[in-house]
């Protein structure tokens, strides 16, 4: 074997963006071959952008991808040294196929479809692609690589068929959705697959925020004893390089520190956010800053992600608003250096309950009353939003979220739900997390007791359980799919328990009818949360 330097381009590709994301590919090409790389990964379907969900049913799409496809392996021509694998969706005999290409000197010397379709979790490619049944193994400067796609690497089979065919060293391309510690069980996965065929292994992923998805990078690679050799940032765009010898194993380079849990959670939130910002083209953003904990962390994330001055956030008080909210919001816009304008609503708030008067006459106050307000609130956040083109981000939490602790039309009101998959109670780490970077958040705000101030000296404990003990229903109902009587039996208290699963029951409806907003957890409320509205089994 002659040595050799193998690129990784952690890219983040816009969906749909088919010459966009060609240059971003042709660019890692020129790094590439200036570092003296013989062959560049890039991550799965990379030329168009992962998932492309319904638009794979387009022909017009797949038209122009195969189109897209030929005029980039033209301009890869002018370097003849290095091979560029590069993921998209082709066309065969069988149906539609997740596939990648393997890019020679200006032309496709081979091909792989990918064999394992996920159809789990967030993934439904089952929908779109038919399975690969061939192995790809491709020579490159006097070396037989093996190639999968993703999922192919969290079964047995495409490895095992690969090193049959005669690879040396197995590629792994990726669209890998992150969820928090994913980073970890990744590479537990893929020490498997190194341990049955003896195989060095390099592994690519996306990075990048996608609707709810975020994808991570932290691209690795193992040598043939399952080492860590070299492994990339989560959460950045970059290119890495591996070394492999000439005994056919790869030499150790640069590895990344792991990020701590709420590292790893700021982060993907953060990238989230300014993706689908940025993506999506909007000027900026606009937060209802109330005071409390969860808008505080939802204008940290804003600002690192887009910068103050594409952040502006209103301050809507009511007749119940706390003195120590307006000055905590004041203090939280100004250390953020925000725009901050405060807009009392207790006038519009009147003349709707005045409206309504003779409607509601002889009937007891509820949280009908509780709800105009936040309504109002919804209205006017929405207002500012047509009329500057910015994006109303919502605050509401996925404990929150769960048991519809949270007003349809009022504070679900927007169009990006920035912490719909964080709990209450990493809502206060992150908050931690983000005042060792700075001090940000005013302590008063992470210490006082929560309340959606709606009426006089509520607090958020009146009609719910405390949050630790919410959320850990909460992850072992949804996330884990326990039943109650597997809760009751594990100690958790059996009226709690009850409480907080008929609540998520209830609630269906109006999660349905939330913005979508960055998948964290190993299970969202979102694309991997299928539950019927209407449904009368509850265990």
């Amino acid at each position: 074997m002659n040595p050799q330097t193998i690129a990784l381009a952690q890219i983040n590709p816009l969906l749909g963006d088919l010459p966009g994301n060609a240059e971003l590919i042709f660019q890692a090409a020129v790094q590439a071959h200036a570092q003296g790389a013989k062959l560049l990964l890039t991550p799965e379907l990379s030329l168009t952008g992962y998932p492309p969900e319904d638009l794979l049913l387009r022909p017009a799409f797949i038209d122009a991808t195969e189109t897209q496809l030929n005029a980039l392996v033209t301009q890869l021509k002018q370097f003849p040294s290095l091979t560029v694998i590069v993921g998209h969706p082709k066309r065969s005999a069988q149906g539609l196929q997740n596939a990648a290409s393997v890019i020679q000197n200006g032309a496709i010397i081979a091909a792989y479809a990918k064999q394992e379709l996920p159809n789990h979790e967030v993934f439904d490619e089952v929908r779109y692609f038919t399975p690969g049944s061939q192995a790809c193994v491709f020579e490159s400067a006097g070396t037989h690589f093996g190639l999968i796609i993703c999922e192919d690497a969290w079964h047995a089979e495409p490895a095992k068929q690969a090193h049959a065919a005669g690879a040396q060293v197995l590629l792994v391309i990726n669209a890998s959705p992150f969820h928090l510690q994913k980073d970890v069980l990744r590479i537990d996965v893929l020490h498997q697959q190194v341990a049955q065929t003896s195989m060095p292994l390099i592994y690519v992923n996306a990075v990048g925020g996608q609707d709810e998805l975020v994808f991570d990078g932290g691209s690795f690679a193992l040598n043939a004893q399952g080492k860590l050799v070299m492994s990339m940032p989560q959460f950045e765009i970059g290119l890495g390089l591996v070394s492999l010898n000439s005994s056919g194993d790869l030499i150790s380079g640069v590895t990344t520190p792991s990020l701590s849990v709420e590292a790893q959670a700021y982060q993907a939130l953060v990238l989230g956010v300014r993706d689908y910002v940025q993506k999506n083209r909007f000027p900026g953003v606009i937060i209802g800053l109330s005071g409390g904990v969860d808008s505080a962390l939802v204008l940290a994330i804003a600002v690192d992600a887009l910068g103050a001055e594409r952040v502006r956030t209103v301050m809507m008080a009511s007749r119940y608003t706390a003195d120590i909210s307006w000055v905590d919001a004041r203090e939280m816009a100004n250390r953020m250096q925000v725009q901050y304008d405060e807009i009392p609503i207790s006038g519009p708030v009147d003349a709707l309950e005045l409206a309504l008067a003779e409607q509601f006459k002889c009937l007891e106050q509820d949280a009908t009353e509780e709800n105009i307000q936040a309504r109002v609130r919804g209205t006017l956040l929405m207002a500012l939003s047509n009329k500057t083109g910015r994006l109303v981000l919502t605050t509401g939490n996925k404990s929150e979220m769960a048991v519809g602790y949270c007003t349809l039309y009022g504070d679900m009101a927007g169009g990006f739900a920035v912490i719909k998959d964080i709990a209450k109670t990493l809502v206060y780490r992150l908050c931690h997390y983000r005042n060792t970077i700075s001090q940000v958040i005013p302590e008063r705000i992470l210490t006082r007791a929560p309340s959606a101030e709606l009426r006089h000296e509520q607090t958020d404990q009146d009609h719910l359980p405390s949050y630790d003990v919410l959320d850990n229903i909460v992850e072992r109902y949804m996330e884990q799919n326990q039943s109650i009587a597997q809760m009751i039996a594990a100690g958790l208290d059996a009226e709690s328990v009850e409480k907080v699963t008929r609540l998520i029951k209830l609630n269906e409806y109006k999660r349905r009818q939330a913005p979508p907003g960055v998948r964290v957890t190993t299970r969202a409320f979102g694309r991997d949360w299928r539950y019927p509205i209407t449904s009368q089994f509850r265990a």
